[in-house]
Protein backbone atom coordinates (compact mmCIF):
# COMPACT_ATOMS: atom_id res chain seq x y z
CA UNK A 1 0.00 0.00 0.00
CA UNK A 2 1.21 3.23 -1.08
CA UNK A 3 2.12 5.68 1.92
CA UNK A 4 -0.53 8.77 1.97
CA UNK A 5 0.40 12.27 0.38
CA UNK A 6 1.43 14.77 2.78
CA UNK A 7 -1.21 17.41 4.59
CA UNK A 8 0.29 20.41 4.40
CA UNK A 9 -1.66 21.98 8.19
CA UNK A 10 -0.21 18.81 9.56
CA UNK A 11 2.99 20.04 9.26
CA UNK A 12 2.30 23.74 10.12
CA UNK A 13 3.19 24.42 6.54
CA UNK A 14 0.50 26.99 4.86
CA UNK A 15 -0.79 26.23 0.95
CA UNK A 16 -0.70 30.35 0.61
CA UNK A 17 2.72 31.47 2.64
CA UNK A 18 4.28 27.74 2.80
CA UNK A 19 7.40 27.36 5.37
CA UNK A 20 6.87 31.18 6.61
CA UNK A 21 4.78 30.79 9.56
CA UNK A 22 0.85 31.26 9.20
CA UNK A 23 0.68 34.22 10.94
CA UNK A 24 3.04 37.45 10.84
CA UNK A 25 5.54 36.95 13.08
CA UNK A 26 5.89 39.00 16.41
CA UNK A 27 7.77 42.60 16.08
CA UNK A 28 8.28 41.87 20.15
CA UNK A 29 7.34 39.62 22.73
CA UNK A 30 4.40 41.19 24.31
CA UNK A 31 4.77 40.15 27.66
CA UNK A 32 7.16 43.39 29.57
CA UNK A 33 8.84 40.02 31.39
CA UNK A 34 11.14 40.05 28.21
CA UNK A 35 11.43 43.63 27.94
CA UNK A 36 15.17 43.30 28.85
CA UNK A 37 15.71 40.90 25.64
CA UNK A 38 13.82 43.38 23.56
CA UNK A 39 15.23 46.47 24.45
CA UNK A 40 18.88 44.99 24.11
CA UNK A 41 17.98 43.99 20.34
CA UNK A 42 16.28 46.73 19.53
CA UNK A 43 20.16 48.57 20.68
CA UNK A 44 21.68 45.82 19.29
CA UNK A 45 23.80 48.25 16.88
CA UNK A 46 24.87 50.68 19.74
CA UNK A 47 25.85 48.25 21.95
CA UNK A 48 27.81 46.90 19.31
CA UNK A 49 29.36 50.17 18.14
CA UNK A 50 30.08 51.10 21.81
CA UNK A 51 31.41 47.37 22.48
CA UNK A 52 29.00 47.50 25.69
CA UNK A 53 27.35 44.49 24.36
CA UNK A 54 29.04 42.07 26.36
CA UNK A 55 29.06 43.49 29.42
CA UNK A 56 25.27 44.37 28.64
CA UNK A 57 24.57 40.76 28.18
CA UNK A 58 26.72 39.35 31.30
CA UNK A 59 24.59 41.57 33.63
CA UNK A 60 21.23 40.50 32.43
CA UNK A 61 19.32 38.27 34.64
CA UNK A 62 18.29 34.74 33.58
CA UNK A 63 15.07 34.70 32.43
CA UNK A 64 12.15 31.45 31.99
CA UNK A 65 10.77 30.90 29.31
CA UNK A 66 7.50 29.91 31.04
CA UNK A 67 6.06 33.00 29.89
CA UNK A 68 5.97 32.20 26.37
CA UNK A 69 2.58 30.90 25.50
CA UNK A 70 2.07 30.76 21.86
CA UNK A 71 4.27 29.32 18.95
CA UNK A 72 4.82 32.86 17.42
CA UNK A 73 6.08 33.82 20.85
CA UNK A 74 8.41 31.27 20.94
CA UNK A 75 9.63 32.00 17.40
CA UNK A 76 9.87 35.24 18.63
CA UNK A 77 12.29 34.49 21.82
CA UNK A 78 14.55 32.86 19.32
CA UNK A 79 14.83 35.34 16.91
CA UNK A 80 15.66 37.79 19.94
CA UNK A 81 18.13 34.92 21.32
CA UNK A 82 20.24 34.30 18.77
CA UNK A 83 20.95 37.86 17.71
CA UNK A 84 21.96 37.74 21.26
CA UNK A 85 23.85 35.12 20.48
CA UNK A 86 26.12 36.17 17.31
CA UNK A 87 26.21 39.21 18.49
CA UNK A 88 27.88 38.11 21.88
CA UNK A 89 29.95 35.58 20.14
CA UNK A 90 31.71 38.10 16.85
CA UNK A 91 30.57 41.39 18.31
CA UNK A 92 34.64 42.00 20.08
CA UNK A 93 38.13 41.82 18.54
CA UNK A 94 38.02 38.23 19.01
CA UNK A 95 35.53 35.52 19.17
CA UNK A 96 33.58 34.71 22.39
CA UNK A 97 33.79 30.84 23.25
CA UNK A 98 32.19 30.63 26.13
CA UNK A 99 27.88 31.78 26.10
CA UNK A 100 26.91 32.83 29.47
CA UNK A 101 23.90 31.73 31.33
CA UNK A 102 21.81 34.33 30.83
CA UNK A 103 21.79 33.42 26.90
CA UNK A 104 22.45 29.79 27.24
CA UNK A 105 19.84 28.74 29.51
CA UNK A 106 16.81 30.48 27.54
CA UNK A 107 18.02 29.54 23.93
CA UNK A 108 18.67 25.56 25.22
CA UNK A 109 14.81 25.53 25.96
CA UNK A 110 13.86 27.60 23.19
CA UNK A 111 15.64 25.45 20.83
CA UNK A 112 14.26 22.30 22.52
CA UNK A 113 10.98 23.53 21.83
CA UNK A 114 11.24 24.66 17.89
CA UNK A 115 13.41 21.60 17.35
CA UNK A 116 16.35 23.81 16.00
CA UNK A 117 19.85 24.07 16.65
CA UNK A 118 21.07 26.99 19.35
CA UNK A 119 22.83 29.05 16.49
CA UNK A 120 21.34 31.33 13.83
CA UNK A 121 19.52 29.70 11.05
CA UNK A 122 17.74 30.52 8.11
CA UNK A 123 14.33 30.52 10.03
CA UNK A 124 15.19 32.62 12.35
CA UNK A 125 17.16 35.41 10.32
CA UNK A 126 14.39 34.84 7.54
CA UNK A 127 11.30 32.75 7.68
CA UNK A 128 10.50 34.24 11.18
CA UNK A 129 12.12 37.80 11.06
CA UNK A 130 10.22 39.71 8.65
CA UNK A 131 6.74 42.03 8.20
CA UNK A 132 4.62 43.19 5.60
CA UNK A 133 4.54 47.15 5.35
CA UNK A 134 0.97 47.01 4.02
CA UNK A 135 -0.94 44.17 5.54
CA UNK A 136 -3.12 43.91 2.23
CA UNK A 137 -0.22 43.51 -0.12
CA UNK A 138 1.17 39.98 -0.66
CA UNK A 139 4.59 39.34 1.11
CA UNK A 140 6.12 37.55 -2.52
CA UNK A 141 6.45 41.61 -3.31
CA UNK A 142 9.90 42.74 -1.78
CA UNK A 143 8.90 46.53 -1.96
CA UNK A 144 6.35 45.64 0.67
CA UNK A 145 8.56 43.89 3.27
CA UNK A 146 10.76 45.12 5.90
CA UNK A 147 12.85 43.25 8.31
CA UNK A 148 12.37 43.02 12.57
CA UNK A 149 15.89 42.78 13.60
CA UNK A 150 19.55 43.25 11.99
CA UNK A 151 22.49 42.90 13.40
CA UNK A 152 24.24 45.78 11.14
CA UNK A 153 21.26 48.17 10.86
CA UNK A 154 22.29 48.36 7.26
CA UNK A 155 19.32 48.24 3.83
CA UNK A 156 21.63 45.87 2.99
CA UNK A 157 21.42 43.33 5.62
CA UNK A 158 18.05 44.18 5.65
CA UNK A 159 17.77 43.50 1.76
CA UNK A 160 19.45 39.89 2.02
CA UNK A 161 17.44 38.51 4.40
CA UNK A 162 14.28 40.11 2.46
CA UNK A 163 15.01 38.41 -0.89
CA UNK A 164 14.61 35.23 0.85
CA UNK A 165 11.80 35.72 2.74
CA UNK A 166 10.38 36.58 -0.53
CA UNK A 167 11.28 33.79 -2.71
CA UNK A 168 10.11 31.61 -0.07
CA UNK A 169 6.62 33.29 -0.78
CA UNK A 170 6.79 32.71 -4.46
CA UNK A 171 7.70 29.10 -4.37
CA UNK A 172 4.88 28.53 -1.56
CA UNK A 173 2.20 27.80 -4.20
CA UNK A 174 4.47 25.19 -5.53
CA UNK A 175 4.45 23.23 -2.31
CA UNK A 176 -0.10 21.72 -2.78
CA UNK A 177 0.86 22.15 -6.59
CA UNK A 178 3.33 19.34 -6.83
CA UNK A 179 1.58 17.42 -3.82
CA UNK A 180 -1.09 17.24 -6.75
CA UNK A 181 0.59 16.55 -9.57
CA UNK A 182 1.95 13.57 -7.40
CA UNK A 183 -1.12 12.80 -6.75
CA UNK A 184 -2.21 12.83 -10.41
CA UNK A 185 0.80 10.12 -11.18
CA UNK A 186 -0.73 7.45 -8.96
CA UNK A 187 -3.80 7.86 -11.11
CA UNK A 188 -1.86 8.17 -14.28
CA UNK A 189 -3.42 11.28 -15.29
CA UNK A 190 -0.98 12.73 -17.72
CA UNK A 191 -2.65 15.58 -18.53
CA UNK A 192 -2.68 17.09 -14.74
CA UNK A 193 0.91 15.92 -14.71
CA UNK A 194 1.84 18.01 -17.53
CA UNK A 195 -0.05 21.19 -16.62
CA UNK A 196 1.52 20.81 -12.80
CA UNK A 197 5.19 20.84 -14.14
CA UNK A 198 4.32 23.82 -17.22
CA UNK A 199 3.10 26.07 -13.56
CA UNK A 200 6.45 24.51 -12.10
CA UNK A 201 8.80 25.62 -14.58
CA UNK A 202 7.42 29.19 -14.48
CA UNK A 203 7.61 29.64 -11.09
CA UNK A 204 10.68 28.50 -10.79
CA UNK A 205 11.58 31.18 -13.76
CA UNK A 206 9.72 33.97 -11.37
CA UNK A 207 12.04 32.44 -8.56
CA UNK A 208 15.21 33.24 -10.61
CA UNK A 209 14.34 36.85 -11.65
CA UNK A 210 13.80 37.49 -7.65
CA UNK A 211 17.10 36.14 -6.86
CA UNK A 212 18.89 38.37 -9.32
CA UNK A 213 17.46 41.42 -7.40
CA UNK A 214 20.24 40.88 -4.28
CA UNK A 215 22.10 43.51 -6.20
CA UNK A 216 20.28 45.75 -6.75
CA UNK A 217 20.30 46.73 -2.78
CA UNK A 218 22.81 44.17 -1.08
CA UNK A 219 26.46 46.06 -1.61
CA UNK A 220 29.20 43.07 -1.94
CA UNK A 221 31.91 44.42 0.43
CA UNK A 222 29.48 45.70 2.60
CA UNK A 223 27.77 42.05 2.83
CA UNK A 224 31.50 40.42 2.82
CA UNK A 225 33.20 42.42 5.59
CA UNK A 226 30.06 43.72 7.69
CA UNK A 227 27.33 41.08 7.43
CA UNK A 228 28.63 38.18 6.70
CA UNK A 229 30.84 37.41 10.14
CA UNK A 230 27.84 37.85 12.35
CA UNK A 231 26.55 35.08 10.31
CA UNK A 232 29.20 32.54 10.81
CA UNK A 233 28.61 29.56 13.44
CA UNK A 234 31.31 28.00 14.94
CA UNK A 235 32.09 24.90 13.35
CA UNK A 236 35.43 24.77 11.14
CA UNK A 237 35.83 28.35 12.07
CA UNK A 238 39.50 27.67 13.74
CA UNK A 239 40.93 30.59 11.41
CA UNK A 240 38.23 32.71 12.29
CA UNK A 241 39.11 32.49 16.44
CA UNK A 242 36.99 29.39 17.68
CA UNK A 243 39.19 25.85 17.17
CA UNK A 244 36.66 24.16 19.23
CA UNK A 245 33.72 25.79 18.84
CA UNK A 246 31.44 27.37 21.58
CA UNK A 247 30.65 26.21 25.30
CA UNK A 248 26.48 26.83 26.67
CA UNK A 249 27.25 28.07 29.91
CA UNK A 250 24.10 26.51 31.38
CA UNK A 251 25.16 26.73 34.96
CA UNK A 252 25.75 22.73 35.43
CA UNK A 253 29.78 23.14 35.07
CA UNK A 254 29.67 20.08 33.24
CA UNK A 255 29.49 21.97 29.58
CA UNK A 256 31.46 20.62 26.70
CA UNK A 257 32.49 22.34 23.10
CA UNK A 258 29.84 22.60 20.43
CA UNK A 259 30.11 23.22 17.13
CA UNK A 260 27.52 24.40 14.68
CA UNK A 261 27.08 25.54 11.23
CA UNK A 262 26.31 29.24 11.09
CA UNK A 263 23.12 30.92 8.58
CA UNK A 264 22.84 29.81 5.57
CA UNK A 265 20.25 29.16 2.74
CA UNK A 266 21.24 25.97 2.42
CA UNK A 267 18.83 25.66 5.23
CA UNK A 268 16.02 26.72 3.09
CA UNK A 269 13.56 23.44 2.91
CA UNK A 270 12.07 25.08 -0.37
CA UNK A 271 15.11 24.44 -2.25
CA UNK A 272 15.14 20.92 -1.17
CA UNK A 273 11.59 20.42 -1.87
CA UNK A 274 12.64 21.60 -5.43
CA UNK A 275 15.07 18.81 -5.82
CA UNK A 276 12.69 15.95 -3.95
CA UNK A 277 9.37 16.59 -6.07
CA UNK A 278 11.95 16.60 -9.34
CA UNK A 279 14.07 13.30 -8.48
CA UNK A 280 17.29 15.58 -8.70
CA UNK A 281 19.57 13.34 -6.70
CA UNK A 282 22.89 14.73 -5.11
CA UNK A 283 26.08 12.47 -4.80
CA UNK A 284 29.14 13.35 -2.54
CA UNK A 285 31.37 15.84 -3.30
CA UNK A 286 33.68 14.79 -5.68
CA UNK A 287 31.66 11.69 -6.99
CA UNK A 288 30.39 11.12 -10.17
CA UNK A 289 27.87 9.58 -11.46
CA UNK A 290 30.11 7.24 -12.49
CA UNK A 291 31.29 5.95 -9.11
CA UNK A 292 27.28 5.37 -7.82
CA UNK A 293 26.93 1.73 -7.35
CA UNK A 294 23.24 2.88 -7.87
CA UNK A 295 23.80 2.94 -12.00
CA UNK A 296 25.87 -0.65 -11.49
CA UNK A 297 23.75 -3.57 -12.88
CA UNK A 298 25.17 -6.22 -10.37
CA UNK A 299 22.96 -7.42 -8.10
CA UNK A 300 23.99 -6.98 -4.22
CA UNK A 301 25.50 -2.91 -4.84
CA UNK A 302 26.25 -0.73 -2.23
CA UNK A 303 23.26 1.96 -1.36
CA UNK A 304 23.44 4.89 -3.16
CA UNK A 305 26.12 7.40 -1.79
CA UNK A 306 23.39 10.23 0.38
CA UNK A 307 25.25 14.05 0.03
CA UNK A 308 25.96 14.46 4.16
CA UNK A 309 25.63 17.66 3.38
CA UNK A 310 22.36 18.11 2.21
CA UNK A 311 21.34 15.59 5.17
CA UNK A 312 22.97 17.63 7.72
CA UNK A 313 21.56 20.88 6.38
CA UNK A 314 18.14 19.36 7.18
CA UNK A 315 18.91 19.30 11.37
CA UNK A 316 18.95 23.36 11.02
CA UNK A 317 15.25 23.39 9.46
CA UNK A 318 12.39 23.53 11.90
CA UNK A 319 11.24 19.87 12.99
CA UNK A 320 7.98 19.81 11.48
CA UNK A 321 9.56 21.40 7.91
CA UNK A 322 12.38 18.10 8.42
CA UNK A 323 9.50 15.57 8.93
CA UNK A 324 7.59 17.12 5.80
CA UNK A 325 10.90 16.92 3.39
CA UNK A 326 11.22 13.10 4.41
CA UNK A 327 7.52 12.34 3.93
CA UNK A 328 7.73 14.15 0.46
CA UNK A 329 10.82 11.77 -0.43
CA UNK A 330 9.24 9.04 0.93
CA UNK A 331 6.26 9.68 -1.88
CA UNK A 332 7.78 11.20 -4.60
CA UNK A 333 7.29 10.03 -7.97
CA UNK A 334 7.34 12.21 -10.93
CA UNK A 335 10.91 11.47 -12.10
CA UNK A 336 9.94 8.00 -12.76
CA UNK A 337 6.06 8.44 -14.03
CA UNK A 338 7.76 10.88 -16.68
CA UNK A 339 10.57 8.46 -17.93
CA UNK A 340 8.34 5.34 -18.21
CA UNK A 341 6.16 7.92 -20.76
CA UNK A 342 8.77 9.23 -22.62
CA UNK A 343 7.06 9.11 -26.04
CA UNK A 344 4.14 11.49 -24.15
CA UNK A 345 6.05 14.83 -25.23
CA UNK A 346 4.53 17.29 -23.50
CA UNK A 347 4.73 15.82 -20.58
CA UNK A 348 8.66 15.26 -21.14
CA UNK A 349 9.24 18.79 -22.10
CA UNK A 350 7.55 19.99 -19.29
CA UNK A 351 9.95 17.79 -16.95
CA UNK A 352 12.89 19.07 -18.85
CA UNK A 353 11.85 22.83 -18.44
CA UNK A 354 11.40 22.13 -14.48
CA UNK A 355 15.14 21.36 -14.65
CA UNK A 356 16.06 24.00 -16.69
CA UNK A 357 14.67 26.93 -14.55
CA UNK A 358 16.11 25.02 -11.24
CA UNK A 359 19.76 24.50 -13.16
CA UNK A 360 19.68 28.40 -14.17
CA UNK A 361 18.45 29.26 -10.96
CA UNK A 362 21.98 27.28 -9.40
CA UNK A 363 24.00 28.95 -12.34
CA UNK A 364 22.78 32.60 -10.80
CA UNK A 365 23.15 31.32 -7.33
CA UNK A 366 27.38 30.81 -8.58
CA UNK A 367 27.61 34.04 -9.78
CA UNK A 368 26.33 35.50 -6.82
CA UNK A 369 28.48 33.70 -4.42
CA UNK A 370 31.63 34.69 -7.19
CA UNK A 371 30.33 38.27 -6.61
CA UNK A 372 29.76 38.33 -3.05
CA UNK A 373 32.01 35.84 -1.41
CA UNK A 374 34.96 34.53 -4.08
CA UNK A 375 35.89 37.63 -5.77
CA UNK A 376 35.99 39.77 -2.08
CA UNK A 377 38.06 37.23 -0.64
CA UNK A 378 40.70 37.33 -3.13
CA UNK A 379 40.46 41.63 -2.97
CA UNK A 380 40.85 40.65 0.76
CA UNK A 381 43.26 38.86 0.95
CA UNK A 382 45.96 40.52 -1.70
CA UNK A 383 44.99 43.78 -0.07
CA UNK A 384 47.94 44.87 2.44
CA UNK A 385 46.60 48.27 3.98
CA UNK A 386 49.30 49.57 6.58
CA UNK A 387 46.67 51.63 8.91
CA UNK A 388 47.05 51.69 12.52
CA UNK A 389 43.11 50.51 12.44
CA UNK A 390 43.79 47.13 10.09
CA UNK A 391 46.57 46.77 12.77
CA UNK A 392 43.70 45.77 15.11
CA UNK A 393 41.23 44.48 13.31
CA UNK A 394 38.36 41.74 14.72
CA UNK A 395 38.93 38.29 14.27
CA UNK A 396 36.35 36.92 12.27
CA UNK A 397 35.30 35.39 8.69
CA UNK A 398 36.27 38.38 6.99
CA UNK A 399 39.61 38.26 8.67
CA UNK A 400 40.89 34.57 8.77
CA UNK A 401 44.40 34.90 9.59
CA UNK A 402 46.80 31.98 7.52
CA UNK A 403 50.09 30.83 9.07
CA UNK A 404 51.48 30.99 5.65
CA UNK A 405 50.59 33.66 4.01
CA UNK A 406 47.65 32.66 2.43
CA UNK A 407 48.86 30.76 -0.36
CA UNK A 408 48.06 27.37 1.84
CA UNK A 409 44.99 24.91 0.88
CA UNK A 410 43.19 26.63 3.17
CA UNK A 411 39.65 26.32 2.31
CA UNK A 412 37.44 28.97 1.56
CA UNK A 413 34.31 28.53 3.60
CA UNK A 414 31.02 29.80 3.69
CA UNK A 415 28.65 30.98 7.51
CA UNK A 416 27.77 27.75 7.56
CA UNK A 417 31.68 26.63 7.97
CA UNK A 418 31.86 24.32 4.53
CA UNK A 419 34.02 24.89 1.44
CA UNK A 420 31.97 26.89 -1.25
CA UNK A 421 32.62 26.70 -5.33
CA UNK A 422 33.00 22.82 -5.90
CA UNK A 423 29.37 21.61 -4.41
CA UNK A 424 28.00 24.39 -6.21
CA UNK A 425 28.82 23.67 -9.12
CA UNK A 426 28.58 19.75 -9.10
CA UNK A 427 24.85 20.60 -7.77
CA UNK A 428 24.19 22.38 -10.69
CA UNK A 429 25.56 19.84 -13.10
CA UNK A 430 23.28 17.22 -11.22
CA UNK A 431 20.47 19.13 -11.77
CA UNK A 432 20.24 18.77 -15.44
CA UNK A 433 20.96 14.60 -14.94
CA UNK A 434 17.01 13.19 -14.87
CA UNK A 435 16.44 15.05 -18.52
CA UNK A 436 14.46 12.72 -20.38
CA UNK A 437 15.17 14.22 -24.12
CA UNK A 438 18.69 13.65 -25.20
CA UNK A 439 19.56 17.00 -26.46
CA UNK A 440 17.78 18.47 -23.02
CA UNK A 441 20.11 16.10 -20.62
CA UNK A 442 23.19 17.35 -23.18
CA UNK A 443 22.84 21.09 -22.77
CA UNK A 444 21.82 20.92 -18.84
CA UNK A 445 24.62 18.41 -17.83
CA UNK A 446 27.49 19.92 -19.26
CA UNK A 447 26.18 23.66 -20.91
CA UNK A 448 28.10 26.34 -19.93
CA UNK A 449 27.24 28.59 -17.42
CA UNK A 450 27.27 32.72 -17.55
CA UNK A 451 31.09 33.22 -16.95
CA UNK A 452 30.33 37.31 -16.39
CA UNK A 453 31.45 37.16 -13.11
CA UNK A 454 33.53 34.43 -11.12
CA UNK A 455 35.61 31.91 -12.87
CA UNK A 456 33.74 28.69 -12.91
CA UNK A 457 36.87 27.87 -15.26
CA UNK A 458 39.73 27.85 -12.57
CA UNK A 459 37.94 24.85 -10.61
CA UNK A 460 39.83 21.90 -11.22
CA UNK A 461 38.39 18.62 -11.59
CA UNK A 462 41.28 16.42 -11.09
CA UNK A 463 40.98 12.17 -12.15
CA UNK A 464 40.23 10.65 -8.40
CA UNK A 465 37.93 12.74 -8.12
CA UNK A 466 39.55 15.75 -6.35
CA UNK A 467 38.09 19.29 -6.62
CA UNK A 468 40.02 22.34 -6.17
CA UNK A 469 39.92 26.19 -6.43
CA UNK A 470 42.94 27.64 -7.82
CA UNK A 471 42.97 31.90 -7.58
CA UNK A 472 44.68 35.03 -6.69
CA UNK A 473 43.88 33.91 -2.69
CA UNK A 474 45.82 30.92 -3.28
CA UNK A 475 44.50 27.04 -3.88
CA UNK A 476 42.22 25.44 -1.35
CA UNK A 477 40.67 21.72 -1.86
CA UNK A 478 37.68 20.63 -1.32
CA UNK A 479 36.56 17.71 1.47
CA UNK A 480 33.91 15.02 0.10
CA UNK A 481 31.11 16.23 2.40
CA UNK A 482 31.62 19.90 2.37
CA UNK A 483 30.08 22.38 0.50
CA UNK A 484 26.97 24.38 0.12
CA UNK A 485 23.62 25.17 -2.23
CA UNK A 486 23.55 28.91 -0.51
CA UNK A 487 25.95 30.23 1.17
CA UNK A 488 25.51 34.03 0.56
Amino acid sequence: MLPPIPVLADYGISPEHGFLPPTTPLQALPNPYYAKWESIVSNLQALLLSRRLRSTIDSLPVLSTSYLRTDAEWRRAYVVLIFMLHGYIWGGDIPAERIPPPISIPLLKVCDYLEVPPVATYAGLCLWNYRPICSDEPVDKLENLACINTFTGSLDEQWFYLVSVAIEARGAPTLPLMLKAIAAARIDNSRIVTECLQEFAERLDEISSLLQRMYEHCDPHVFYHRIRPFLAGSKNMGDAGLPHGVIYDDGSGKQEYRQYGGGSNAQSSIIQFFDIVLGIEHRPTGVTRDDDPSLNDADGVAPKPRHNFIQEMREYMPGPHRRFLEHVASVANIREYVQARVSDKALCIAYDACLAMLRELRDKHIQMVSRYIIIKSRESRSSRSVSPQAARSAVNLANVKHTDGGMNKRKLRGTGGTALIPFLKQARDETGEPAIDAWARRLLSNGPGDAKFAALGKVDEHADGQLEVVGMAGTWAMDDSEGGICHW
